[in-house]
């Protein structure tokens, strides 16, 4: 069994886990870090999905690093270029060396004594259980599970004698050329994959329960095509980077503001893109309003024009059962399929399937209250990665990576050891996440909640958070700071008490953040 210390252990590498390693290696340049991989590659989500059509649904102007220019011409990228994005930047920073694949993080303890995590991971390619230890704990691992996605019940699904497959975990072998493709949902993962698949299929026919708003847009920026015929690449990203963040704030809080609007406006989108006297409240006008769920993206517009050509049509409809040949509907249609693939969604799951100890107490995600959106009540040294519902996950990454290292240097500056935040007294709690996606409704309860007010509201709001993350302070009521127990304290985790001779949390002037573009 394999033991050694490093101050901060980052938790997977993918999108998140590189750039956290990244924004520590420029900002906190003395600490030492190693990356736990669960997989065998880096990438995450992006090597991990591999069905036709993969691709981002937000621009790759936010999605991308904010230290590290997108130049690909397609701003909607395809799963590929942007696993070889991740990856490069890996290789770039010198960060692929620090990574551990095939480490499979089970439990972290923390022991306030020492202001030490205990990590314990298994490694799935030799069944060695491995320990380490670290300082500073931060998780990258997103917040659904890799290793299945969700299927509900699908009735007579034995009878069915068809290729039966789950977007989650695409078939190398799977050839579909000519094939007659029934996708179930109605998702980002559905609409991406029937224009894809209908460029060599017999016929696609999305079925979907209700429908989603689907939103088309240009797979290229007009602006950042222009900027960059006459700005270097590091001049030209973030002008377009942070057009992109404003043009998204200004959709969300619109939609939010003025649904009865945005609805109108996402209507008259599809009907400019569909056949004249298509069906486009049965199957494009959903019953709730715009950003109650996530918006579908499809570049170019590419869905409406495979229903347009007559490649593939949309069935709003239940189930009834699996037939032989393919699914008869309550309506009493049948769906002839050669292929049925099940683009019915993901299983949420926090901190990777991993659980926490504080000094011998399990801790209950559930009952926690998260602090910024990153940190855990009652739980030292610890931050996650949560991104954005309403925008590109990256762009909360980098704030939360730039955050703790702004938390790692005051620790050193002040003489501390300790961060611990401390859950509100009052107020209502609510979900983390505040989508009414049914993937989120299914498992949400499971994750740790928000508070009314920030430091315990997750804003789902760049400008501000840019305002509160790298500007903000780093001491406030939601957060306390303590050296170990055995430092000649008595302090428990979380309590403010400071050792004779080390100045206070909050009396030493905090160090000068390091510019991040």
């Amino acid at each position: 069994m394999a033991s050694d210390h490093v101050d901060v252990l980052i938790v997977g590498a993918g999108l998140s886990g590189i750039g956290a390693a990244v924004h520590l290696q420029r900002n906190c340049p003395e600490k030492t870090y190693a990356v736990l991989e669960a997989r065998a590659a880096i990438g995450g989500t992006w090597d991990l999905f591999r069905y036709p059509g993969v691709r981002s649904d937000s621009d790759m102007y936010t999605l991308g690093y904010s230290f590290k220019p997108w130049t690909n011409p397609k701003a909607i990228a395809d799963g590929d270029s942007i696993r070889a994005y991740v990856r490069e930047t890996a290789r770039e920073y010198g960060v692929e060396e620090q990574i551990r694949f095939q480490h499979r993080v089970v439990r972290a303890e923390w022991d306030s004594a020492r202001a030490r995590w205990t990590v314990h991971a298994h490694r799935d390619d030799t069944g060695e259980d491995v320990v380490l230890t670290c300082s500073f704990l931060f998780t990258c691992s997103g917040y659904y599970r890799y290793d299945e996605g969700y299927i509900p019940p699908l009735p007579g699904v034995g009878r069915y004698a068809g290729r039966l497959v789950h977007p989650q975990h695409w078939p190398e072998d799977l050839d579909y050329t000519g094939k007659r493709v029934v996708v179930i949902g109605s998702g980002a993962t559905a609409v991406t994959l029937v224009p894809a698949m209908a460029e060599r299929a017999e016929h696609v026919t999305m079925l979907q329960r209700s429908p989603t708003y689907v939103i088309s847009l240009p797979s290229r920026d007009v602006l950042a095509d222009a900027l960059r015929r006459w700005l270097p690449a590091t001049a030209a990203y973030p002008v377009v980077r942070w057009k992109n963040v404003l043009l998204g704030v200004a959709t969300y809080q619109l939609s939010r503001r003025a649904p009865g609007l945005a609805r109108k406006l996402l209507r008259r989108g599809a009907q400019g893109r569909l056949p004249v006297g298509y069906d486009i409240d049965r199957h494009f006008s959903p019953r709730y309003n715009p950003w109650d769920q996530r918006l579908c993206v499809v570049p170019d517009g590419d869905l409406f024009e495979s229903v347009k050509a007559g490649r593939a049509s949309v069935v709003t409809d239940t189930i009834d059962t699996f037939t032989e040949q393919g699914i008869r509907l309550a309506s009493g249609e049948e769906l002839p399929a050669d292929i049925i693939v099940t683009a019915t969604g993901l299983n949420l799951l926090g901190l990777g399937g991993m659980t926490l100890a504080v000094d011998g107490a399990d801790v209950d995600l559930a009952q926690t209250v998260a602090y910024k959106g990153m940190m855990l009540s009652g739980v030292p040294n610890f931050a996650m990665t949560i991104g954005y519902t309403n925008a590109s996950w990256t762009l909360k990454a980098d704030l939360v990576a730039t955050y703790v290292c702004r938390l790692l240097r005051h620790l050193d500056a002040t003489g501390q050891q300790i961060v611990t935040p401390v859950a509100p007294t009052s107020g209502e709690l609510e979900p983390i996440i505040n989508l009414r996606s049914g993937y989120v409704l299914r498992s949400v309860d499971q994750l740790p909640k928000q508070g009314p007010t920030a430091p315990w509201r997750l804003h789902q709001n760049y400008p501000r958070d840019v305002l509160l993350m790298r500007h903000g302070r780093l001491t406030d009521a939601g957060v306390r700071f303590s050296r170990a127990a055995s430092n000649g304290t008595t302090a428990a985790p979380g309590d403010p008490a400071v050792p004779v001779g080390r100045p206070a949390a909050g009396t030493a002037t905090e160090p000068a953040d390091t510019p991040v573009a």
